[in-house]
């Protein structure tokens, strides 16, 4: 019996000792969530990145992903017996410091089956540099995480065909491009962590511009106040010790060029939204950037019964005529339902230069779009400083909301709002701004929509038809 009993108490034992080395199992499972970690970890897209400050979560969601991937067990996504995927830093001691020493965290002991080193002891790898990690993959067998360091070049990334690869900070570009084509013969996954501290880099162009339009790129910013686990007076005071260009990087997790963007307060996944029925009478105006050789730029805006500004239609192409722009515009009206007056046409706002007449045309851009039915007005505040104070105040969220939402198929309003950036002097770069502009235009008529009045009762209209009759006797 008392042999029984011991045995017992040793498997409580290993059981605790299992439980406290079990940080995978405690990863967003109390009370407070990251909810930004698990957003990424839930997407199914298969270039996901996450760019986020320093402290802010970023790196645990990397590694998690990873392990759970070699383990087979992930909670989101299709598991895979045996899987085959690198993690990818910087340098080879960027990789023990960081990337490593997070994945050695959540990997419990008895996971690993074994540990290859590029240097240092197998029995304490924490220490050494590791080359691989043999991990027991819940389906029986075995999966392997390899480490790469950028500093190896190209050609040591070539070759292998892989299930995954996590980037811990933005690696070079030929680094990028050749571990893509790891995965394609296994349609595997693409993901990284990164604090974007080197500006405008391929990174940029590729993943948060996505110009080639890949529909399997996804991202997320991620911030210090997104960590539920760091201290509101930590926060406080890293704020205080950075400059707004240093703050936007590393606490927002923003790019930036040298001068900086003029709307850093722009967040995609809060002020881009599926689109929805807008009722008739929310329906306000279109505002128009002309351009002939340059995009013309048009979209239409909805305002609600609490003032906010919905973008939810846009007319955007280079190189065209009065002609074509005028019936894209038309036909995007119609499309809508937008509201006409008697002779069927429509309003607009235009910037005031359409209104100039040229040597090359004795009708001005103004007349044209008259001509055509669209019934445009030029007089529009163009200053362009108290115009960006006006939209800054419509992107700041208020109590949680802002008051400005773009509808997810304007796709060039929202390139051009990420891409903004002021020039070297005190103007904005003048640089695919044609949709800015004209947003310019519209919030400064500081559009307002009242809710319709209640409908009168017979009796009360009844009254004021006497009231009338007894004003002319």
């Amino acid at each position: 019996m008392n042999e029984i009993l011991q045995k017992i108490k040793a498997i409580e034992r290993e059981q605790n000792r299992r439980e406290k080395s079990d940080n995978l199992a405690r990863y967003n499972a109390g009370k407070k969530k990251h909810k930004k970690q698990l957003a990424f970890h839930k997407c199914k897209k298969r270039n996901r990145w996450v760019f986020g400050g320093n402290r802010s979560g970023k790196t645990e969601c990397g590694a998690v992903e990873c392990v759970w991937l070699a383990r087979g067990n992930h909670p989101y996504r299709k598991n895979r017996a045996g899987v085959f995927g690198w993690v990818v830093s910087l340098t080879a001691q960027v990789q023990r410091d960081v990337a490593q020493k997070k994945i050695l965290h959540y990997l419990r002991p008895d996971w690993i089956q074994d540990v290859v080193m590029l240097s240092g002891r197998k029995d304490n790898p924490q220490t050494g540099v590791i080359d691989q990690i043999v991990v027991k993959n819940v389906f029986g067998g075995t999966s392997v995480i390899g480490f790469k360091s950028c500093d190896q070049g190209r050609e040591r990334f070539q070759g292998s065909s892989l299930d995954f690869v996590w980037f811990d900070e933005e690696p070079p570009q030929d680094v990028y491009e050749e571990c893509c084509m790891r995965v394609v013969d296994r349609e595997g996954d693409v993901f990284g962590t990164m604090t974007p501290l080197k500006g405008l880099t391929f990174v940029y162009e590729e993943i948060y511009m996505n110009r080639k339009k890949n529909p399997q790129v996804w991202y997320e910013f991620m911030e210090w106040g997104d960590n539920p686990y760091l201290p509101k007076k930590e926060i406080k005071l890293l704020d205080a010790t950075m400059d707004e260009t240093t703050l936007q990087a590393r606490r927002y997790g923003r790019f930036a060029a040298r001068e900086g963007l003029v709307y850093p307060e722009f967040d995609e996944s809060i002020h881009v939204i599926e689109p929805f029925q807008i009722p008739k009478e929310w329906q306000d105006n279109i505002s128009i950037d002309p351009g002939l050789k340059n995009p013309l730029s048009a979209h239409w805006y909805a305002v609600d019964y609490d003032g906010n500004v919905y973008v939810v239609a846009e007319h955007y192409a280079a190189g065209r005529d009065v002609d074509f722009h005028a019936e894209a515009i038309r036909a995007v009206s119609e499309k809508l339902g937008w509201k006409r007056d008697g002779k069927g046409r429509v309003q607009a706002l235009i910037d005031p230069a359409a209104g100039q007449r040229t040597l090359a045309s004795v009708k001005s851009v103004t007349e044209l779009f008259y001509e055509r039915g669209i019934l445009v007005n030029s007089k529009v505040n163009k200053d362009i400083f108290s115009g960006i104070a006006q939209v800054k105040s419509y992107l700041n969220c208020k109590n949680g909301l802002p008051n400005l939402y773009i509808f997810k198929g304007c796709t060039n309003m929202i390139r051009e709002i990420k891409g903004y950036f002021w020039g070297s002097g005190e103007n904005p770069e003048k640089k695919d701004d044609h949709a800015m502009d004209e947003l310019r235009y519209y919030l400064m008529t500081r559009p307002k929509n009242a809710p319709p009045a209640p409908e009168r009762s017979e009796v009360s209209r009844d009254k004021d038809r006497r009231i009338r009759r007894l004003r002319r006797g």
